[in-house]
């Protein structure tokens, strides 16, 4: 093993798969959307998504969804929606097992953008993989930038050399935490990238077998 003590994971794309989320911002809330205005459930998203879209994932309101109630008068109902979808909760197929392996030898944890709204609903079978969850959004107030690397980094005791984060989003999983010195992997599960790197991977299966080259 080399320098590398902590294994930071990145939660929607990455260790759960994008239902959950895309049920409650794209179903749950066009739907209460459109019942509340007399509304079509398609009329409603097509609105909701174009607001969406005004805001942008570059701010940190996109993955708020209790600002996203308030902005479209639906109240405090965050709890019932989430709920509501939770049976969509699941893990990629490799990620238990590559957890279960990884733990052995290195720390884990998550930083995530997704709120602690959204993470509380991480399956039981892999929460106990890891020693902390953060939110970027929630308990730091900002997207991944190399800053919260840098947080993450102080608030575990270590120096950037010392971890490595990995997740599905280009610019907020692989370049600001290698900006921070961090090993950073990209998880491209469906090859958006055409031209992929060495760090770059197609499941959590191989991440192993990299890190013991560091």
């Amino acid at each position: 093993m080399g320098k590398i003590k902590i294994v930071s994971f990145d939660a929607d794309g990455t260790l759960v798969t994008p239902d959950f989320s895309q049920a409650v911002w794209y179903e749950g809330i066009p739907s209460l959307f459109a019942e509340k205005n007399g509304l079509s459930v398609s009329e409603a998203r097509r609105f909701i998504e174009s607001e969406y879209q005004e805001v942008g994932d570059q701010r940190i309101e996109w993955y708020d969804i209790k600002y996203w109630l308030k902005h479209f008068g639906l109240g405090d109902c965050q709890q019932q929606v989430l709920e509501r979808y939770r049976h969509r909760v699941s893990c990629y197929p490799e990620v238990n097992k590559a957890l279960s392996s990884l733990s052995k030898n290195y720390t884990l944890i998550v930083v995530s953008c997704s709120t602690k709204e959204f993470l509380h609903y991480l399956p039981a079978s892999i929460k106990g993989y890891f020693k902390r969850v953060f939110s970027s959004v929630s308990d730091y107030g900002q997207i991944k930038t190399p800053a919260l690397y840098r947080a993450v980094c102080w608030e575990m005791g270590i120096a950037p050399d010392e971890m490595a984060h990995v997740g599905d989003i280009w610019e907020q999983d692989f370049i600001a935490a290698r900006k921070t010195g961090i090993t950073a992997f990209h998880l491209d599960r469906n090859n958006m990238r055409k031209r992929r790197s060495s760090l770059s991977l197609a499941s959590l299966t191989d991440l192993e077998a990299l890190l013991e080259r560091k």
